[in-house]
């Protein structure tokens, strides 16, 4: 079994999400309307699903295992992937301390949450992009043995664990609902 497959499961989940957050913002880009009802769930999103279910997962298990197995973790794959993960989050913060005043038709907010949001965008869809074609495969050729044991046992203690299932119920809810709200016209995402 591949030491990365759940990862890659957890980024089609990001990746359809990340169709439909390119829908809102190319909308809200075009009527200048920005909202909290519009971003708020996709930030919730974010930092749920994407930041605390998935990002626990490679930041916790998968990049120790791999600095053990000879990865370095601060120059190189890992550190490029933390370096991204804290811009993400970056992005995403900012998005979110902007919808408030965004709410209140400031203009200067209503461009923060697209800035940030086409930022996030871009990267994000790159990150894992190069996560699923170069970290995840050269993980799934140096995690062997023992060690791939014990990297499945960890992501299984996570996924048990009942802060972890409740995140991650919640945010695959969201997402079902952003599929179902933007999903007919995300590019390659069915109703």
């Amino acid at each position: 079994m591949s030491n990365t497959r759940s990862l890659r499961e957890e980024h089609q989940v990001i990746l359809k999400v990340l169709d439909c957050f390119e829908v809102a913002l190319t909308r809200a880009r075009a009527d200048g309307v920005v909202t909290s009802d519009i971003f708020a769930p996709f930030v919730e999103f974010f930092r749920g699903f994407a930041d605390r279910c998935h990002h626990c997962k490679e930041e916790d298990e998968l990049f120790p295992c791999l600095n053990a197995c000879g990865m370095p973790r601060d120059v190189g794959p890992i550190a490029v992937m933390l370096h991204e993960h804290r811009v993400g989050r970056a992005h995403v913060r900012a998005i979110a301390e902007s919808l408030p005043a965004a709410d209140d038709a400031d203009a200067a907010a209503r461009q923060a949450v697209l800035q940030h949001g086409f930022a996030f965008l871009e990267m994000l869809r790159n990150h894992i992009f190069k996560e699923d074609h170069v970290l995840f495969d050269m993980a799934d050729q140096m995690v062997e043995g023992s060690a791939a044991a014990a990297l499945a046992d960890a992501y299984r203690a996570r996924e048990v664990s009942p802060d972890y299932q409740q995140t991650h119920d919640r945010c695959a809810r969201i997402a079902r609902e952003l599929r179902e709200r933007y999903g007919s016209a995300a590019r390659g995402t069915s109703p």
